[in-house]
């Protein structure tokens, strides 16, 4: 049984993938690759893990030329994305990607395709401007057309409740367009065209622990906190760490200690999923909850210890070295 379409299918209708070991009908592979490769997402990753299919799964499976020439695009496209040093022509309708390593102090770059020879800045990746300096980059455009510019106060006051709804902003990386609604939903987004991970409120490429680091960004919200509420909040950290440290410290200690043999206790005496607790004796059983809990006895303060011993120290790092260095800058 196909895992997508839930149809009965011949063996023959798996097709192996070299990238992971899932399997999926042929027919399902196909409309779901047509699919991700019409939405640029490429690379494209198995349907039921994220393991990326090889370039080689991706032409068996795709029928069409026109698709798979498409597909060949993209993955060049994310290539070159990726790379700093690429620029890309801004002459209208063209697509064409200068390599632009070391122009730094040279910023006069020539767009190579036949025909159109454009020239532009390394830097602002705008047309070359000789005589002066590199203009300001501009704002992202908003979603208001030129009909909703011509449109009465009524409308263009709705065009910016909408346009506040659904905010465009730049992928930090790539410079790719991404719409996200302004909701307070997660502020940790990720580029389809580059694979930069960054955050929706600074526009700042991020990791795991930017969202714990004080810099303001929450992973929901629609916009950062402000400069005095982030002082306060730091500082409370800094002079109520101690307390709350200790205070978590003494609850952790005794819950750990008592509540692992207890779970135990529990747990042997539910019994092992498939064993009946009726075929053993009352000694038996007895004998068995017991030995459990006196091994929980001695594995939870081994346990406890690992736990405050690592936990606290941690949570004293962070608190008195990245707060305190993000409090005095």
């Amino acid at each position: 049984e196909c895992p997508l379409c839930l149809l009965p299918q011949p063996p023959e209708a798996f097709p192996t993938l070299a990238s992971c070991t899932h399997r999926s009908c042929w027919a399902c592979l196909e409309q779901y690759l047509r699919l991700a490769v019409s939405e640029s997402r490429v690379p494209v990753s198995c349907p039921h893990c994220p393991a990326a299919l090889l370039p080689t799964d991706v032409h068996r499976l795709l029928p069409e030329p026109a698709l798979r020439d498409k597909y060949e695009e993209f993955l060049l496209r994310r290539l070159l994305v990726a790379d700093p040093g690429t620029r890309w022509c801004p002459a209208p309708d063209c697509s064409y990607a200068v390599f632009a390593h070391g122009c730094a102090e040279c910023p006069r770059l020539t767009c190579g395709r036949e025909g159109c020879g454009t020239e532009f800045c390394y830097h602002c990746r705008q047309p070359w401007h000789p005589d002066g300096p590199c203009a300001p980059v501009p704002l992202v455009p908003s979603l208001a057309t030129p009909t909703a510019q011509l449109a009465q106060p009524e409308e263009l006051a709705h065009g910016e409740a909408q346009a506040e709804a659904e905010d465009i902003k730049v992928c930090p990386r790539c410079s790719a367009f991404i719409m996200k609604i302004n909701d307070g939903s997660c502020n940790r987004m990720n580029c389809t065209v580059c694979g930069c991970l960054f955050c929706w409120l600074c526009l700042r490429e991020i990791s795991d622990v930017h969202f714990l680091s004080p810099s303001g960004c929450t992973f929901w919200g629609k916009r950062p906190w402000s400069r005095t509420r982030r002082i306060l909040w730091q500082l409370g950290m800094v002079l109520g760490a101690p307390m709350v440290i200790s205070l978590a410290a003494g609850v952790a200690v005794p819950v750990i200690t008592i509540g692992i043999p207890i779970y135990m206790g529990r747990k042997v005496l539910a019994g092992s999923p498939g064993v009946p607790v009726v075929l053993l004796s009352g000694c038996q059983q007895c004998l068995s909850v017991t030995s459990s809990v006196l091994l929980s006895l001695f594995v939870s303060p081994i346990i406890t210890a690992l736990t405050v011993g690592v936990g606290v120290p941690l949570m004293l790092t962070y608190v008195y070295g990245t707060v305190v260095l993000s409090l005095c800058r």
